[in-house]
């Protein structure tokens, strides 16, 4: 078992955010789609990548690693059958499901950690009412047969955006047209631009309808050379970072994204730190900070960072909408709740999300980061403005997303110990 010990520092200086797995996801299986080389660059290394390329590689996909450029050759034929292994990355597993459904491909896929307990409850409703055998006993393994005709699919918009993400890719492959309906309004919308945005890049066309999408069918997807921009996901972190008293430049990210994640510059200025843009460079540096309402239902993933912050703003924060993170990596709710609790903040869990009543400072103490990337970082962030030293368990589970976070983190000032 890996554990970070981290003792109390201020983090100033600069750094450059990883690339967006988001993006990176989507503009590789796009690429794959193509038929031809796509060039696709900036692309940062962890194992949900490693999921991703992993599986391609298994479809007959031609894949060639070069330090952070990927070069995808998908101008042989995929592969009829193929047992894949999505690791713990669910964006390789409900992207891929749709896509083999579409491409008649028959797959045996499995995982690892939580991944095979995660639901995939929405594709065995919508896929197999559109020609999918889809054979489960509830999660992981799953076979999938058959070949996805056109039509209207029909889905809920409260869950996880990847469900509807992997239709998007899939369903400009059918010889006919479709429609994706919504049954309830769209949460985690930006994921979904950032879907468009990138199929659009990749010569997709889809067009968004009141309630849903229309998507031409006989689509051709084509090869290109891409550049995958940093992510709005990781640089919360150290935005988190510098409002806790650093004073930190971010390098690497976009204005004008569409990663929904882009919300954290103007969350933090409203906890009141400040943070403003100098060219292309986001900087944000430390203030007094108060708790403030937090509606999450489109910014899934800033959660635990947005608590770890909380906990250390005077006076009470209020996250709703968030219910679907009792279905992440961990149940990240009830990791956060258990974490603070135990490092001295008065934290109340409510069904779709938490009340967080701020200290000045965390108590010492050991808690668990229940093998989730995003927990284990939020409470090194959080550690910052410890009395003492905190402990961290699996703290390795960076690898998922972000390896070098505690390298960056130790290089610009913090104290962290990993065993």
């Amino acid at each position: 078992m890996s554990q970070a010990i981290v003792a109390p520092s201020k983090l100033c200086g600069s750094v450059t955010v990883p690339p967006s797995k988001s993006v990176a996801h989507r503009a590789i299986l796009c690429a794959a789609l193509a038929r031809g080389i796509s060039r696709i660059t900036h692309v940062a290394d962890s194992e949900d990548m490693r999921a991703t390329l992993g599986a391609l590689e298994e479809l007959g996909v031609q894949v060639q690693r070069e330090e952070n450029v990927i070069l995808i050759d998908s101008s042989g034929k995929w592969e009829d059958e193929a047992e894949i292994d999505c690791l713990e990355s669910g964006s390789t597993l409900r992207f891929l499901i749709p896509v083999l459904a579409a491409l008649g491909i028959s797959a045996k896929l499995t995982g690892q950690g939580r991944l095979p307990y995660r639901p995939l409850n929405t594709y065995l409703e919508c896929l197999p009412p559109h020609g999918a055998i889809l054979k489960t006993h509830g999660g992981l393994p799953l076979e999938i047969d058959g070949g996805l005709i056109p039509g209207e699919y029909e889905l809920p918009g409260n869950i996880s955006s990847q469900f509807i993400t992997g239709l998007l890719l899939a369903l400009p492959l059918l010889p006919g047209d479709s429609r994706i309906r919504l049954t309830t309004p769209l949460e985690s919308a930006g994921y979904i631009d950032l879907t468009l945005s990138v199929l659009h890049d990749f010569g997709i066309h889809i067009r968004s309808v009141e309630g849903g999408w229309e998507v031409p069918g006989w689509q051709q997807y084509q090869p290109r050379d891409y550049t995958v921009e940093g992510d709005w996901s990781q640089a919360a972190f150290f935005l988190a970072a510098g409002a806790l008293g650093g004073d930190i430049s971010i390098h690497g990210l976009r204005r004008d994204s569409a990663q929904g994640d882009r919300e954290s510059a103007a969350l933090y200025k409203r906890f009141g730190a400040q943070v403003e843009w100098q060219g292309e460079v986001l900087t944000v540096s430390g203030a007094p900070l108060c708790g403030i309402e937090i509606d999450a239902a489109q910014i899934p993933d800033l959660v635990p960072v947005l608590a770890a912050t909380a906990a250390l703003a005077k006076g009470r924060t209020v996250i709703t909408g968030a219910a679907r993170l009792r279905l992440k990596e961990s149940d990240r709710l009830e990791a956060m709740t258990k974490a603070l609790t135990t490092l001295g903040v008065a934290i109340t869990q409510k069904p779709d999300g938490l009340v967080i009543d701020g200290v000045p400072k965390l108590s010492p103490g050991t808690v668990d980061g229940y093998n989730d990337h995003r927990v284990v970082m939020a409470l090194a962030i959080a550690a910052l403005r410890g009395s003492h030293s905190t402990v961290i368990t699996d703290a390795i589970s960076v690898a998922k997303s972000y390896p070098d976070f505690f390298k960056e983190y130790n290089r610009i000032g913090g104290k962290a110990n990993v065993i």
